[in-house]
């Protein structure tokens, strides 16, 4: 499907959302990746075989710890 030479990630690769954009729709919340890779602004994926991959949002800051 891609065609960017060095080829995007593949759909299955952990790095998949490094993908090129294909389309992007901020106002519906979703972006296509070249992999075939429906990303949400959520940060939930939907894979080009179906698979749904949950939101994987960062923790917020209330929620980090420091090192002292």
């Amino acid at each position: 499907m891609c065609q960017h030479q060095p080829p995007c990630p593949s759909a299955d690769s952990p790095d998949r959302e490094a993908a090129h954009l294909v389309a992007h729709f901020p106002e519906q919340g979703w972006s296509l990746l070249c992999n075939g890779v429906l990303l949400f602004e959520d940060t939930g994926e939907l894979l080009p075989d179906g698979r749904v991959i949950a939101p994987h949002r960062p923790l917020g800051a209330e929620h980090v710890t420091t090192a002292a």
